[in-house]
């Protein structure tokens, strides 16, 4: 899937403002992503307060390098080897997606437009491979 330079501007504007309350993002994020599976919730056996500054690095980095994804790309492949060890699968993928987006929409509430959503999935499809969200 591809994304244009709008979607990028629109992905690395909105970001800028849910970035402001990472700790809610990702306390949003973790619970929206155990409702919607609650089979995930035991391959975190850490803090999830530092794995959600984790998460909104991770998400920060791969949103500074959308411009740029050869620079990400190797890191985004590298973590995604590390999950498989944690017992992620791919069809994961797809569920932590949705969770996201749930997740920008209650962040951004009225500033997650259509476009700012669709911008989004072609963000996260781009750097993940994936084609559905």
């Amino acid at each position: 899937m591809s994304i244009t330079d709008q979607q990028i501007t629109l992905v690395q504007n909105s970001f800028e403002k849910v970035a402001t309350i990472p700790d809610t993002v990702a306390g949003l994020f973790y619970a929206r992503l155990f409702e919607l599976d609650p089979s995930l919730k035991p391959m975190f056996k850490v803090d999830l307060t530092e794995q959600g500054r984790k998460l909104m690095q991770v998400i920060a980095f791969a949103v500074r390098a959308l411009r740029d994804l050869d620079a990400v790309i190797p890191a985004v492949q590298a973590l995604g080897r590390r999950h498989v060890g944690y017992g992620v699968k791919l069809e994961h993928y797809t569920t932590v997606g949705a969770a996201l987006l749930w997740t920008l929409e209650r962040g951004l509430g009225p500033d997650f437009t259509p476009e700012v959503k669709d911008a989004w999935a072609a963000g996260v499809a781009r750097v993940t491979g994936m084609r559905n969200l």
